[in-house]
């Protein structure tokens, strides 16, 4: 599993099965977790460093992480995913 799909399903562990196949079906999703993934990263980044912007990047990565997340949770809860037949 890619480390954007770890981190949606580190966010959202209860729907990781949905997670893992809306990212092979739909490109939009998967994008929007690469995003995801990538905010999350940064945010730790900016927790980490001493910059003087440190504070001021902290906050828009929480706002962009927290509304990334609402997006992931709003797809999810629209997804009719139909599982791939297990053979």
């Amino acid at each position: 599993m890619d480390e954007c799909a770890t981190a949606a399903i580190r966010r959202f562990p209860d729907r990781g099965g949905t997670i893992t196949e809306l990212m092979a079906r739909n490109e939009g999703f998967r994008e929007m977790c690469i995003d995801f993934a990538t905010a999350e990263a940064e945010l730790l980044k900016w927790r980490a460093s001493t910059d003087p912007r440190r504070g001021r990047r902290i906050e828009e990565y929480v706002v962009l992480v927290e509304e990334l997340a609402q997006e992931i949770a709003t797809t999810l809860d629209k997804a009719a995913v139909i599982p791939f037949p297990k053979r």
